[in-house]
């Protein structure tokens, strides 16, 4: 019974942190332009970009996540703007 809710305490811990990241990306490509409407098409845009930008080891930092917003301004620029 104690390791049926560790585990449930787990998954619970696991899709907080997975709600939060996915607030965190939305307040990084507000701040990179994208304005408060276009969010959640901007974050679908991201998942797509993703596998374009990121690299074959599947390696994720910072970096990665800068170049993936970069791509979508260069590639996807009605994301950036109020129209």
């Amino acid at each position: 019974m104690k390791k049926e809710l560790k585990t449930k305490l787990d998954e619970f811990e696991i899709e907080e942190m997975a709600m939060q990241i996915a607030d965190m990306l939305s307040v990084a490509l507000y701040y990179a332009g994208v304005p408060k409407k276009k969010i959640p098409k901007a974050i679908d845009a991201y998942i797509d970009a993703m596998d374009e930008v990121f690299e074959k080891d599947g390696k994720m930092s910072y970096e990665e996540i800068i170049k993936v917003i970069e791509y979508l301004k260069q590639n996807r620029p009605s994301l950036f703007n109020n129209n």
